[in-house]
């Protein structure tokens, strides 16, 4: 009997870290999906002027307009945002291996979603929305490099790569 709870208490910290790192992959991704999906969204011709604003010697100003919704302005205020949505998240668990993974309970187009086998309660979108908040601030940069210059693989370099 003391030999299975000693079995039994050593895979207990295994599981608890996978489940931390199911929740942290599966809130970086949502947040890449979030992130990518609001950018779609933003016109293509709305762009906004980017440089310094000092006159040169000679009068002209170094400013360039570049695309909106790929722009360091726009990406900052996106990530300050973002993790809000993770409210529209639910927990599902992969009957074979177990591993958890997030996926949206509310479509962002209106159509009709499976839902079955996904739990959707306040304690899987606070630990979702609080994963997504410690991604967004210790990796600002890297999303805001990766997003502006439309990288290809965000989610799988950013999220199984870099964090």
């Amino acid at each position: 009997l003391l030999g299975l709870a000693l079995a039994l208490a050593s895979l207990l910290p295994t599981a608890g870290a996978r489940r931390s790192q199911d929740l942290h992959c599966g809130a970086c991704r949502a947040l890449v999906d979030e992130l990518e999906w609001e950018i779609a969204q933003v016109d293509p011709r709305k762009t906004i002027q980017m440089g310094s604003f000092r006159i040169n010697p000679d009068g002209s100003q170094s400013v360039v307009e570049v695309p909106y919704a790929r722009s360091e302005a726009h990406l900052t205020e996106l990530l300050e945002r973002v993790c809000e949505k993770m409210k529209e998240y639910g927990e599902k668990v992969d009957p074979a291996t177990h591993r958890k993974s997030y996926v949206r309970v509310i479509s962002q187009d209106g159509t009709k979603m499976d839902l079955s086998g996904v739990k959707f309660d306040g304690d899987v979108t606070s630990s979702l929305k609080f994963a997504c908040e410690s991604i967004a601030e210790e990796y600002e940069d890297e999303l805001i490099e990766f997003l502006s210059h439309e990288a290809e693989n965000v989610k799988d370099r950013l999220c199984s790569k870099r964090t």
